[in-house]
């Protein structure tokens, strides 16, 4: 066999391919030239090459220059034994963008001057790690609003009150520092109101619900308003099936994301927003109190081409009062955290200038009517 030739042959299809197009983790066999020989399905999509396309490649020619990869796969081919490696970039001008992976490179058993390398993607594992702490944070400020709610509110309307008496029997003059210390007394008061929203535990109430009804609502208010100078496009899958999911909370949810893309985008010229939907089967979440792991794979995503969020807020971008807005309060988001979470469901931010993607994964409505277990216990 030359090394030109696939150890796996596509046509007539094996058992063996079979089982590694199955595999949700890219798997690619390198020869002894460093060619690769053969690659699964999963490959294809992480390289975004087919497979025909990819055996004319070398593998230095796929990953970053000097890429840890290389330096693993010749390390194999000397000692014959096999070896891991952790969050290593494979990001490249031919595939930008989150490409943090796990390695684990093995010699191929029949051949021993070929290797086997397996990616495994860390932006699910990372995703779920994250989501975690962003229910978390969530929850962190469930306590904090029931007491601003009881603490701060009752004495507000005492303030207020007396501030009305005085405009009553003051100059003219003074009534704008009257009037001042109103607004300011409803100012507070309206931001408690919308801390409030977390201390709401009760169930949600859910049913099927079309998910691109909502979207092409939430476009229809977006476009009468903050985003009636950007261009909005629809990426759809129209066979998806239902999610479920409240339907209220999930225009609250996109309605939100997408003003922040349109804010993001600002007045600039060629502002963009789109708005797709996909099926992702394979994606489960384990989480505490649930005995087993919730299926999300529903995928909506907003994606736009504003600037990008700072580098320094991304690992923070759920937590409450954290904004890049100079007059935001910093709660849409750890908002939207926590809806996502009460479905169970999952929301992750990548982030780049001119392509930043908020992703929502949620479960699907399994037509026996019973809510999915709560990702948020």
């Amino acid at each position: 066999m030359t090394t030109a030739e696939p150890l796996v042959t596509a046509t007539p299809a094996t058992p063996a391919d079979a089982v590694l197009n199955a595999l949700p983790h890219p798997v690619i066999v390198v020869s002894a030239d460093g060619k690769v020989v053969d690659a699964n399905v999963a490959a294809e999509a992480f390289f975004e090459v087919s497979v025909p396309l990819l055996r004319r490649h070398l593998l230095r020619d796929l990953v970053p220059f000097g890429s840890p990869l290389l330096t693993l796969v010749e390390q194999v081919r000397a000692s014959g034994a096999a070896v891991n490696e952790y969050k290593v970039d494979l990001g490249t001008p031919r595939n930008p963008g989150d490409r943090v992976v796990d390695l684990h490179v093995a010699p191929l058993p029949e051949r021993r001057d070929f290797v086997v390398v397996m990616l495994q993607e860390r932006t699910i594992a990372d995703k779920m790690d994250r989501q975690l702490t962003h229910r978390g944070a969530a929850r962190s400020v469930i306590a904090l609003a029931a007491m601003l709610a009881h603490e701060i509110k009752n004495p507000l309307s005492g303030i207020r009150g007396a501030a009305q008496l005085l405009e009553q029997s003051v100059e003219d003059d003074d009534r704008t520092l009257t009037r001042l210390i109103c607004d300011e007394a409803d100012r507070i008061v309206k931001l408690v109101d919308r801390m409030e929203v977390f201390a709401d535990e009760r169930p949600v109430e859910r049913e099927p619900i079309n998910i691109h009804v909502v979207l092409d609502h939430v476009k229809r208010l977006a476009q009468s308003g903050v985003a009636r100078h950007v261009k909005f496009v629809e990426d759809y899958d129209p066979s998806l099936p239902p999610v479920w999911a409240n339907r209220d909370q999930l225009v609250q949810v996109f309605l939100n994301l997408v003003k922040n893309a349109a804010e993001s985008i600002g007045e600039n010229s060629g502002g963009e927003i789109v708005l797709s939907t996909a099926f992702r089967p394979g994606v489960r979440l384990s989480v505490p109190g649930a005995k087993t792991r919730i299926s999300l794979p529903l995928e909506f995503c907003v994606r736009d081409n504003g600037p990008g969020v700072p580098e320094e807020l991304m690992p923070h971008l759920f937590d409450p009062f954290v904004t890049t807005k100079p007059t935001g309060s910093g709660l849409g988001l750890a908002l939207v955290a926590k809806i996502v979470g009460d479905h169970g469901g999952i929301i992750e931010c990548e982030s780049q200038p001119r392509r930043t993607i908020f992703r929502v994964l949620m479960p699907m409505y399994t037509g026996d009517g019973a809510v999915q277990p709560r990702g948020d216990h």
